[in-house]
């Protein structure tokens, strides 16, 4: 017989899709939707397994788990909110709980994830709880881009795991990086962030391993390197990918040693941080050219996580605002209000530059606006000033005035040249787009199918299938044809 599951939640609608999914599985599922019903039922019969949502008719399902996770120490427990801040998402990691799933959330995930649960009621100890942290965390957004991001920096939480963090210039790397520190087991300690794209080549390793004196010319005292400096800490590599490939060797080497080793000097220094790095180039293509090792690659992105760019999280763009609008304010600009307006024009911009162009941008507008809530007529001038300034740029860096400047552009272009047949529209773009695509992920990793599936992000079988769709062989993307 099946564990009998408790399923606490007051969203009637979510508790009846998710006791039929469970009930379809064999399991036996009892339902309540307040703290108050939750205790008796536990009073009176054991689970295997509770799903909680967070807020309750009665109260905080998370600040009232302590108590039950006391009792039943051998009771999973899974955790649902509709609160999806990095905040619940921590909040749900310190009680211990299996997985944390922010809603909505894919059933047949959530299905699994409780016989995972189940199944793991031999597994262990439950982690430590921890303080609840509070509000004053660095990332903003509850979109479901942002929530895979939380859930991931959750994980590493309670261990030093060394984690690459992925993502386009602006998307705040960085914050990701401090989060884990602050959060972590390690946040009593120094946080020490290096932009090994800033280092000239000639330095990095002494920056970054010290040196004795007299090691080379200049080198008049003894320096702590960036990695003792971040003894008891976090040391965060940012820019990791212009790493020049002597220094990866070295960085390599102290990763597999945990021992380090200044420049001329002797003795070594055992390590005792935690590597956090961050790139937002794309290493596999760097691997395949060989200006990126292979085998330092896998050793830090032991978990990787990835930053969604600003245009796939637009949802995030009215709190993100809001938030840089609040930080203006602290910062002695004039504390100015978004209307709903505002909000939505500000949400339909493409943001290239991600959070850090729109927090630049919130800020000038804070300061340049002449009343004390901004609405769309206030931002409608200053986003067509960089709008000319962009296309001015590019006039200046070669590009012909002609050129489509995005995909719609583009897609305008081709449908005027091809004029394809009615009935044929969507294969025949498609096959337009995927072609030139395929040929430069297959130029980038030296016509290797494997990679260039990695790059692209698909899975290998389905870019072998529409390479055979398209015709196109390998030692096209090489100059073969």
């Amino acid at each position: 017989m099946k564990e009998s599951i408790l399923l606490v939640e007051d969203d009637s609608s979510i508790a009846i899709v998710i006791t039929a999914a469970l009930e379809a599985e064999g399991f036996h599922v009892d339902r309540c939707d307040s703290i108050a019903g939750r205790d008796c039922l536990l009073a009176g019969k054991a689970y295997g397994l509770m799903l909680t949502d967070v807020m309750l008719t009665d109260g905080d399902g998370i600040e009232t788990l302590p108590p039950v996770r006391a009792a039943f120490p051998r009771m999973q427990v899974i955790i649902l909110s509709a609160q999806n801040t990095l905040d619940t998402a921590v909040r749900a990691s310190d009680t211990g709980a299996f997985e944390y799933f922010p809603k909505p959330f894919d059933l047949e995930e959530l299905v699994r994830t409780v016989r995972q649960a189940l199944g793991a009621l031999d597994g262990g100890d439950l982690p430590d709880a921890a303080d609840d942290l509070g509000q004053g965390l660095p990332l903003v957004g509850r979109s479901p881009a942002m929530q895979a991001v939380y859930r991931m920096i959750t994980r590493v939480l309670r261990n030093d795991l060394t984690v690459l963090i992925l993502g386009e210039s602006g998307t705040g790397k960085e914050l990701v990086a401090e989060a884990i520190h602050q959060l972590g087991n390690r946040r009593d300690g120094p946080f020490v962030a290096v932009n090994t794209a800033a280092i000239p080549h000639e330095l990095i390793e002494s920056e970054l391993f010290g040196h004795e004196k007299g090691a080379f010319t200049g080198a008049v005292a003894r320096q702590i390197g960036k990695f003792e400096q971040a003894a008891r800490g976090t040391l965060f590599l940012d820019e990791i990918g212009d790493m020049p490939l002597e220094a990866q060797t070295r960085l390599l080497r102290a990763l597999q040693s945990g021992r380090i080793r200044r420049v001329g000097g002797t003795e070594e220094i055992a390590l005792d941080c935690r590597i956090i790095a961050a790139t937002n180039r794309d290493l596999v293509p760097m691997i395949a050219a060989g200006t990126f090792r292979e085998d330092l690659y896998y050793r830090l992105a032991v978990v990787p996580i990835e930053l969604p760019p600003l245009r796939d999280r637009a949802d995030d763009v009215e709190a993100l605002s809001r938030h840089f609008l609040a930080r203006a304010a602290t910062e002695g600009l004039p504390r100015r209000q978004l209307s709903a307006a505002g909000a939505a024009l500000l949400a339909r911009q493409p943001w290239r530059g991600n959070v850090r162009e729109l927090r630049n941008f919130i800020f000038r507008l804070a300061l340049l606006a002449r009343d004390d809530v901004i609405d769309d007529a206030t931002i409608e001038p200053l986003l067509a000033a960089d709008s000319g300034a962009a296309r001015t740029a590019e006039g200046e860096g070669g590009n012909p005035a002609s050129a489509p400047a995005d995909f719609a552009a583009a897609l305008e272009a081709y449908l005027a040249q091809a004029r394809p047949e009615p009935g044929m529209l969507y294969d025949a773009a498609l096959a337009a787009f995927e072609r030139p695509l395929f040929l430069h992920a297959l130029a980038q990793t030296g016509g290797n199918q494997l990679r260039a599936a990695q790059l692209l992000g698909i899975n290998r079988n389905t870019l072998r299938k529409r390479l055979v769709d398209l015709g196109i062989a390998p030692e096209d993307a090489l100059g073969g044809r």
